[in-house]
């Protein structure tokens, strides 16, 4: 196999710590989305020339990949996640595979930006690469008008989970957040779809209100899982 793979990766020009910069990068980060970066656009563009080996080696332990080459980016998913525009192989990890679990306060900013972002879909308001420009004023109104929340008191809670969301790749931020912030702006990425479905919006914010957890840290009835959707427990 690594035979192979050294086979494939001389006609491609490509050399095997480059191989291995691509898949160390996918495994850590878990996406790549090529307007994040100068480094995250030379790793999105060797991922394309890589595709097939990339897909083949990660495949070995259940990993499989989504790639939106529309909007140049890309998505691991773990063994047993339902991957939007797969189909699901017949046997799947009893226990649904690895979950990304989330805060109360940023589960309830995704689902806000989702909303957002269908929103404007709706409305043909999105860039060329597919994202959304909104307002953190628009973001703490639709908290509270959808999910009769707001954002944390804490200027460090805030950032915590502005920072977190783009690490997912899900938000674009260029400026720190500070006491006032309301007139900055963020850009939600298309990659916002495959967090949380339609049906799974429509049925949570029209159905099911977030509820704390006695110690404020999770949800009591939701979770965003890795699997593409937020459930209930």
């Amino acid at each position: 196999m690594f035979q192979e793979i050294e086979q494939q990766l001389e006609k491609a020009g490509v050399s095997q710590n480059e191989y291995s910069e691509l898949l160390i990068r996918l495994m850590d980060y878990g996406v790549l989305c090529r307007d994040e970066s100068q480094t995250e656009q030379v790793l999105y563009d060797r991922f394309v020339r890589l595709q097939d080996l990339v897909e083949d080696y990660l495949s070995i332990i259940g990993i499989r990949i989504a790639h939106d080459q529309r909007f140049n980016f890309v998505r691991l998913f773990p063994p047993g996640a339902e991957v939007p525009g797969l189909s699901d192989h017949e046997d799947q990890p009893f226990n649904g595979g690895f979950r990304i679990r989330l805060t109360q306060n940023e589960v309830a900013v995704v689902l806000v930006l989702r909303s957002l972002y269908d929103r404007a879909l709706r409305e043909g308001q999105l860039d060329d690469q597919g994202c959304v420009l909104v307002s953190i004023e628009n973001v703490t109104l639709s908290l509270r008008n959808l999910l009769k929340r707001t954002l944390p008191e804490q200027l460090t809670d805030r950032r915590s989970i502005f920072k977190r969301l783009k690490q997912l790749r899900l938000i674009q931020l260029n400026q720190e957040l500070s006491e006032d912030s309301s007139d900055l702006w963020i850009r939600i990425r298309p990659m916002i779809i495959s967090y949380v479905s339609d049906d799974v919006l429509s049925s949570l914010l029209g159905e099911t209100p977030l509820q704390e957890s006695p110690d404020g840290d999770e949800p009591e009835d939701l979770n965003l899982t890795a699997e593409n959707d937020i459930e209930k427990e």
